[in-house]
């Protein structure tokens, strides 16, 4: 199985905040260190199973570490595990659930207040940011608890209350009643998986994320799998896909030895195309997993598939060569050249390249895809749309005019029906199509003050900054592609605020612009639940933000974006600004005229 890093977490610092109203007289000590769990075992330099009780001896910062690590690992042994921490006296209070009816809530730790008592116990006070629920089918759905602190109490678990023993360890007294699980132990004891389920109109895959304890033995991975497959997607992804036909079910377990998987399903084998791309979506959805597939419907053999040869012959997106870096100057596009990466050329004529404020370019099928910002008026912005074979000659313009539109994106697709896009204009969100004809697309959020949308390459999945909050939400288009509508979205919980600007940089993966104390830019995973900073001293409130989104069907360069903050652009991969030098086809200017800055920089890809 593929075993792809998870993202690194951030907000495990622990913070002292005033005002914590403990007693001025008490004994109180503040964790300010961060760090993961103290390790019980690993397999293939990854931990598998959190901790036991006794690892952090009378250390009650790792203590605590590590009970928000016990939940973790196969579902089933949850509440056993997380129970071994408390006292047997206060186990009752932690009542048991079971089957898919256990579910871990995952938090974000802020702060770790302990405060000592005199009957020798440890009041400590967590500070927490709730992440999400996890799920048994490895999903993990928007948080239902809304503590941002708990209470629970330590004392020595060693006979006669010695609180020098070592080996004894300790207890938790007055426990939650839920399984906490931290956001740093998501991240040390899973696996994060993608499986695929076909689009709304069939043409594509589109990824789920999921989570996958390293505990589960590797000959039960396959067999998880198909599970989350025949259980059907995630909530927030349904309307922009299919499962699995009605009543699909898996008869008896998956089984595998030799590199040869044998999977056997309860549904109608009577539509071969359906079987074909059910054995398609296997094979993706059993990540890098080599060897051969033996699908089986009723007990009936399909051909054995070689999983790579399927991989191989049914990419996933419709990307074919990498990406290639253009900004604008002097209301013009232009390409930006840098060493070692190869340049590109303006798909737009010289007549229609001209008083373009920012653009969305994509290549379709066997066509380029061009919607641009461009100025009408002073002060008022419109936009324009055209395609063609390799250049762009003619633009359609909107018929209405704005005080500010977004960067427009496409939704990429795999065939020849008419594009689509999205885009914001004062505030609101729009779909247009290649005639510039916009129709506004009602969102059900909290604030209808939409900043920022990004589409992801499949096609099917959007991003939103809307009231300065993150958002994604499935696209659902019809059969003859002049359709389309956002399903509900969903509320991602990140640590950042004040969120301005949004791109996707993996297929689970987005790069987010807000402020941590300061302007910064965030990696954050689909579902919210891990993030890494990237840039923390950007300086300046980030007004545009692009990236080149990393796929399994073209392994290109990983992690590069591109942002304008307070009119200067800047690239990463290294990260530097994109200076006027890198602006090709572009003459000096003359002796002592100070040359413009480029701004607005995106991918062709």
């Amino acid at each position: 199985m593929r075993a792809r890093p998870l993202l690194g977490a951030f907000g495990v610092a622990l913070l002292l905040s005033a005002g914590c109203g403990i007693p001025a007289s008490s004994d109180v000590r503040v964790d300010g260190k961060a760090g993961t769990a103290t390790e019980a075992g690993s397999s293939n330099g990854r931990s598998s199973e959190p901790p036991s009780r006794t690892a952090s001896g009378s250390d009650n910062e790792a203590f605590v570490r590590n009970f928000l690590s016990a939940a973790a690992g196969e579902p089933d042994r949850a509440y056993e595990r997380v129970k071994a921490f408390i006292a047997p006296e206060h186990r009752l209070r932690l009542q048991d659930k079971k089957g898919s009816e256990v579910a871990l809530t995952v938090v974000r730790l802020r702060e770790s207040v302990f405060t000592f008592n005199s009957d020798s116990t440890t009041t400590v006070k967590i500070s927490v940011q709730q992440i999400g629920v996890l799920r048994t089918n490895g999903t993990l759905a928007p948080p239902v608890a809304t503590e941002t602190e708990y209470e629970f109490r330590l004392r020595s678990a060693a006979l006669g209350g010695a609180d020098n023993d070592e080996r004894a360890g300790q207890y938790v007294l007055d426990p939650p009643n839920v399984l906490l699980l931290s956001d740093v132990a998501l991240q040390q004891y899973y696996q994060d998986e993608s499986i695929y389920f076909w689009s709304s109109d069939r043409t594509r895959l589109v990824p789920d994320q999921r989570y996958l304890p390293f505990a589960v033995p590797d000959e039960r991975r396959v067999n998880e799998v198909v599970r989350w497959l025949v259980g059907g997607p995630s909530d927030w992804l349904r309307p922009g896909v299919v499962g699995l036909p009605d009543g699909t079910e898996l008869i008896n377990n998956a089984t595998g030895a030799n590199n040869r998987w044998e999977v056997n399903l309860d549904m109608s084998g009577d539509d071969q195309n359906r079987v074909d791309q059910v054995i398609t979506q296997l094979a993706w959805s059993l990540g890098d997993l080599p060897g051969e597939l033996e699908l089986k419907i009723r007990n009936n053999s399909q051909p054995v598939q070689d999983l790579n040869e399927r991989r191989l012959a049914q990419p996933l997106y419709p990307v074919r060569e990498g990406p290639q870096r253009f900004g604008v100057y002097e209301g013009a596009i232009r390409p930006l050249d840098f060493v070692g990466e190869p340049g590109g050329v303006v798909p737009l004529a010289a007549e229609v390249n001209r008083n373009i404020v920012s653009a969305g370019l994509a290549r379709g099928a066997n066509r380029v895809l061009a919607a641009m910002v461009v100025t009408s008026g002073k002060d008022r912005q419109r936009l324009a749309v055209g395609a063609g074979a390799d250049t762009v000659a003619a633009l359609n313009r909107g018929g209405t005019e704005y005080a500010s539109i977004s960067r427009p994106v496409w939704l990429r697709t795999v065939d020849s029906r008419p594009a689509q896009g999205l885009v914001v204009a004062d505030g609101r969100l729009y779909r247009f199509d290649e005639a510039a004809r916009m129709s506004e697309v009602p969102l059900n959020l909290p604030s209808p003050q939409v900043t920022a949308v990004a589409a992801a390459l499949d096609g099917q999945r959007v991003a939103l900054v809307a009231g300065g909050r993150l958002y994604v939400a499935a696209i659902n288009l019809d059969g003859a592609g002049s359709g389309m509508s956002v399903g509900p979205p969903r509320a991602l919980v990140t640590s950042l605020t004040g969120l301005t600007a949004v791109d996707w940089i993996g297929e689970d993966r987005l790069v987010v612009a807000g402020s941590a104390g300061q302007p910064a830019i965030y990696e954050i995973s689909v579902d919210g639940a891990l993030e890494t900073p990237l840039r923390t001293d950007v300086g300046a409130k980030v007004n545009h933000l692009t990236a080149y989104p990393t796929n399994r069907s073209v392994r290109v360069p990983t992690g590069a974006y591109m942002y304008e903050a307070n009119k200067v652009a800047y690239r990463s991969s290294p990260f530097e600004r994109i200076e006027p030098e890198s602006v090709r086809d572009v003459p000096a200017p003359p002796a002592g005229v100070r040359p413009s800055n480029p701004s607005a920089p995106f991918f062709l890809y």
